[in-house]
């Protein structure tokens, strides 16, 4: 008869499989013999009358039903690690899922890491990067990264930083086209246009005139839907783009880049981390978010 205490293993063992994708991994991460690893998979798929995982000689991965029990044995053992480590008043221990905006995370995050990781021993961090729309849940990450105004209100948003943003472009392209001096004149320019993911128009340059938000929307040659390709088309000559700061500090410092009305700025980004409202906040995300919070300190 299967004990509560097997299923439990059994629920480690069957995670881990999916993570590393192989069983002689697993079975040497959790220390077991190759046959306790296996055997348990075999009770496992026996008592749900499912398959969960589909093998080959090279690789082990997770059918949909293997898919869908990973998702909630997570949940599961992450929960009760959560809970164990609120009675018992342990450091925060555990696998840590997030996904994290790329420059952001390249830039800001991952010079602390070692800081974070040596306070935290316990904790392991798979990292994510993208700036797409994610399901939490269903996809197993704790938290994300985000730049922008949101969405989505499904989840939990706690504002950590606002991002400076500044309207720029190329001398070559001020050289052939004119110095706009006014939003009206900016009006007979073009644009490299960023386009949005959710609506498939592009994004209109905005403006804080007195207090007041105005929006533009001009034409362009170009019209891209990655930041990195954004940067590039206005190094080139083709347009205007508004981004923010720190992603142009350096053309700008030598001269590839210039500021354009720098009376009229565009209102700054708010940089947010994203949880799932489902279920209170674990203790490792906690001190993940603290830590994001003192990373962004006066960023921007």
């Amino acid at each position: 008869m299967t004990t509560h205490m097997d299923r439990f293993q059994e629920m480690q063992i069957f995670t881990r499989i999916v993570e590393r994708r192989s069983f002689t991994l697993a079975a040497e991460e959790l220390s077991l013999p190759r046959a306790t690893v296996t055997n348990a998979i075999k009770r496992l798929e026996s008592r749900l009358a499912t398959r969960l995982l589909e093998r080959t000689t090279r690789v082990v991965a997770p059918t949909l039903d293997g898919e869908a029990y990973y998702e909630r044995c997570v949940r599961l053992l992450a929960d009760l690690g959560d809970m164990e480590s609120v009675f018992i008043r342990s450091a925060p221990t555990g696998l840590l899922r997030v996904n994290l905006q790329a420059t952001l995370a390249r830039r800001v995050v991952a010079p602390r890491l070692p800081a974070f990781l040596a306070r935290y021993p316990g904790i392991e961090l798979q990292i994510g990067e993208g700036d797409r729309l994610v399901d939490l849940v269903r996809e197993g990450i704790d938290c994300v990264l985000r730049v922008g105004n949101l969405q989505d209100s499904s989840m939990v948003a706690q504002q950590i930083a606002q991002i400076g943003q500044v309207t720029c472009a190329s001398p070559a392209y001020l050289e052939r086209h004119g110095r706009p001096a006014t939003l009206e004149e900016l009006g007979r320019h073009q644009a490299v246009n960023f386009i949005s993911s959710a609506t498939g128009r592009p994004y209109p340059l905005e403006f804080l005139a007195d207090g007041v938000l105005q929006q533009l929307t001009l034409p362009g040659p170009v019209a891209v839907t990655g930041a990195d390709m954004y940067t590039a088309g206005a190094l080139a000559g083709l347009g205007i783009v508004q981004v923010p700061r720190y992603r142009v500090e350096h053309e700008l410092a030598r001269g590839e880049l210039e500021i354009l009305l720098p009376d009229l700025r565009p209102p700054a980004l708010p940089v947010y981390v994203l949880y799932p409202q489902s279920r209170q906040l674990s203790p490792r995300v906690r001190v993940f978010v603290d830590f994001l919070k003192d990373a962004f300190a006066g960023f921007g």
